[in-house]
């Protein structure tokens, strides 16, 4: 075997390059990052020559001449003082670790200055040896990579095709740049730009430059802040109706570090699980704030994992703002409450007092003359009973709600659609899964449902499994109104069932909810609360009065998640008014 030896400089910055740099896009990440930390509010990211060459620019604070030469070295930080700051970590880098790794892999230049100095400092580093001289630049740094992988060609076997890569780096850049509103972005392909934010400061703003006005027209804002543990969480999530066919679009930040976190991506889920389909995923932008000291992110080289010391308080913190979010409410900053009109009381002198009090026992004691003042000026200013009843019916009572107005229904279409006339257009509402949404909702706040006993009832047959899925869930059942008597291992008969659905065949009921578990027994629970509002539904191809249709819509409308029904299908769809008359060639 052979003998153990130290490693050469080069060959640690190399294996250490390995972790830290996987491909272009690691590049771009550790340097934006620096950028970002710098303090710089415009950084400009040029890619070329297939993503081998980068060149990140930006107008933070610069690095000091001084500190120029141990930036590029192993472990060498502005963001680390001491071994406690490791777990108070309020930067995006802190290891030290990118500069050294990529100067081992490319040959960098680095220009750069403070505004402190009138010149700045120019520095070339190739195989790990870093050169400097004085020059002339702006307050800011300028980072240019050239020749990535050049001296490590199996790592070129292994990066995608230029366009692949290249998706890569546009994450990166999109990610920071929604988490980072208050700092101008601009990516540049092969000299084109591909995408520019404006720095203005605000989420949605940036996402309208990053993505498109359409996905912020789809977005709901969420904000909730928990001032007694230190946390908060802003951002915003889509609404059930607009959705992604992978998990692609879950933006999910640790203060203003993009992670992928599982616990906020769990409580994400939960939320969305009875709102959209299986296969549907919502559009995620959230940044939770917390005490830096409260979470861990000192686990994998890419920081992009971490840890949390109440992992259970940040998931019900995050799953409770995201409801909220979707069922429009969202903390708001109060105006300060105008004084309200105080009675000023003005001491009494000594001299001429009136009152006096027995120091003790706290008793007052008022004389005669103004005892007998205070009864004149109180019949004076007492309405008579009769000026009272007058006074009173002349009043208007302030806060009575007005009634709401109704709907303006213009028919059913294929008695399965409620078509409604509104302001800007014509709105589509399917009748099942509207009704379906309220009641869902209805049973899901009640604690008892109410029931309705059955004399007679089937023998409902189930298989030896299904049976076992019943008798360890019985109490579920319960809780939603449902009575089971168990036979024996393979026959079942209902005694009582909730009184929305008693007239549907328990039979019926049962299969449903069995036939959708698919082995999930956790969600066993909500499979019986979506068959029950489902089938105590008003169905498709079901004549409706106009009445009718008023109560559906009207309860409807009450609904916290009034988007989609509790299997995911969206409930509404409203054509522009514009659209229509477009395509009659008429001014809309």
């Amino acid at each position: 075997m052979a003998r153990i030896k130290q490693l050469s400089k080069h060959l640690i910055n190399q294996i250490a390059a390995g972790e830290v740099i996987e491909r272009p896009a690691s590049v771009v990440k550790e340097l934006t990052e620096n950028s970002v930390d710098a303090g710089a509010t415009k950084i400009s990211i040029e890619i070329t020559n297939d993503c081998r060459d980068i060149r990140v620019a930006d107008n933070g604070s610069g690095i000091h001449p001084d500190d120029i030469m141990l930036a590029f070295s192993k472990h060498a930080t502005s963001k680390l003082q001491n071994d406690e700051d490791l777990f108070d970590i309020h930067t995006l880098g802190f290891r030290g670790e990118a500069l050294s790794s990529i100067i081992s892999i490319s040959k960098l230049t680095c220009i750069t200055r403070t505004k402190d100095f009138e010149t700045g400092t120019k520095v070339k580093c190739e195989n790990s040896e870093v050169k400097k001289v004085e020059t002339g630049c702006a307050v800011g740094t300028i980072m240019e990579i050239k020749d990535l992988f050049y001296n490590v060609p199996v790592r070129l076997k292994f990066l995608r095709n230029p366009n692949t890569e290249f998706s890569y780096v546009q994450e990166i850049v999109q990610a920071l740049a929604i988490v980072n509103t208050k700092v101008g972005f601009e990516l540049k392909r092969n000299g084109k730009t591909v995408l520019k934010t404006t720095g203005q400061g605000d989420l949605a703003q940036a996402l309208k430059e990053v993505y498109s006005s359409d996905v912020v027209g789809n977005l709901k804002p969420v904000l909730k802040t928990d001032e007694l543990s230190g946390l908060k969480i802003s951002g915003m999530v889509s609404k059930p109706d607009y959705t992604r066919s992978s998990k692609k679009n879950y933006h999910l930040y640790i203060n203003s570090r993009a992670v992928k976190c599982s616990v906020m991506q769990k409580a994400v889920d939960m939320v969305y699980k009875t709102l959209i389909a299986n296969s549907k995923y919502p559009f995620v932008v959230l940044n939770l704030e917390l005490p830096a000291h409260d979470v861990d992110v000192n686990v994998h080289p890419t920081k992009k994992e971490v840890r949390y010391k109440n992992t259970n308080q940040i998931f019900n913190f995050v799953r409770t703002a995201v409801e909220a979010g979707l069922a429009n409410y969202v903390e708001q900053d109060l105006a300060p409450v105008p004084p309200q009109n105080v009675v000023k009381l003005e001491p009494v002198s000594k001299e001429k007092s009136e009152i006096k009090v027995d120091s003790d026992d706290d008793t007052m004691y008022v004389s005669d003359i103004l005892m007998q003042k205070l009864q004149n000026e109180f019949t004076q200013t007492e309405p008579a009973a009769e000026d009272v009843v007058e006074q009173q019916s002349m009043l208007t009572p302030v806060n009575t709600p007005e009634p709401e107005p109704e709907e303006n229904i213009i028919a059913q279409y294929k008695n399965t659609y409620i078509l409604i006339e509104k302001e800007d257009g014509l709105e589509i509402v399917d009748q099942h899964i509207a009704e379906e949404r309220y009641i869902y909702e209805k049973l899901k706040s009640e604690k008892q449902i109410a029931s309705q006993m059955l004399f007679i009832s089937d023998v409902v047959p189930v298989s030896a499994t299904d049976m076992a899925i019943i008798k360890e869930n019985i109490d579920k059942f319960e809780k939603f109104g449902f009575g089971i008597e168990i036979l024996n291992d393979n026959e079942l008969i209902f005694r009582k069932v909730p009184m929305l659905i008693a007239k549907v065949n328990p039979k019926e009921i049962l299969a449903d909810i069995l036939e959708n578990i698919e082995g999930d027994i956790d969600r066993l629970e909500e499979k019986i609360l979506i068959t029950t509002s489902c089938k105590a539904s008003v169905k498709a191809g079901q004549k409706l009065s106009t009445w009718q249709m008023q109560e559906i819509i009207k309860k409807w409308r009450t609904t916290k998640m009034p988007y989609t029904c509790p299997h995911g299908r969206p409930i509404s769809h409203i054509i522009p008014h514009k659209e229509i008359a477009a395509f009659f060639q008429r001014q809309a």
